[in-house]
């Protein structure tokens, strides 16, 4: 509500404008606020007031738990895809254990998108696959997302004081 969006910090890398769209076709304006790119997570601000979705945590996340992602594969706006986390506490490319790896299609756009729960609760930020093989996708786990992105929502509003 407070018009912070978290994605991918490779989705908006070296980007001069990024606008975000709303599911009702609203564009907004957003400012990179600050990024973690060890852990791929950025944090946007946009004037505006916007729904939320919570943050679920990532530890209750069990092996077999349905789950759907959220994103915009081949520039296909606000396409859902569903399937199950395979396994939880995976290591990725930065050696760190805080990846769900998911049976979910990822696809270029899916990048920063939500992986949810069936409570509608982000347990994941869709980050990446391994490629030339199907149905191993990869996202952040909740946790970590939140705790980068808290990090470095309180570092602006400090800085804004």
């Amino acid at each position: 509500t407070r018009g912070f969006i978290v994605t991918n910090y490779h989705v908006v890398q070296g980007a001069s404008i990024i606008r975000v769209l709303t599911y009702s076709e609203d564009v907004y304006d957003a400012a990179l606020i600050g990024y973690n790119d060890v852990a791929d997570v950025a944090v946007l601000k946009v004037d505006a007031s916007l729904p939320d979705l919570e943050f679920g945590d990532s530890d209750d996340v069990q092996v077999g738990e349905r789950v759907i992602a959220l994103g915009n594969p081949a520039g296909l706006s606000f396409t859902v895809t569903e399937g199950i986390v395979s396994a939880v506490h995976r290591k990725g490319p930065n050696n760190l254990p805080i990846y769900l790896q998911t049976d979910v299609p990822i696809n270029p756009g899916n990048s920063g998108g939500p992986l949810v729960d069936t409570n509608s609760k982000i347990i994941g930020l869709n980050n990446f696959k391994v490629s030339g093989l199907e149905g191993l996708g990869f996202a952040i786990e909740s946790n970590t997302v939140k705790e980068v992105a808290d990090d470095i929502i309180e570092q602006y509003l400090q800085a804004q004081q």
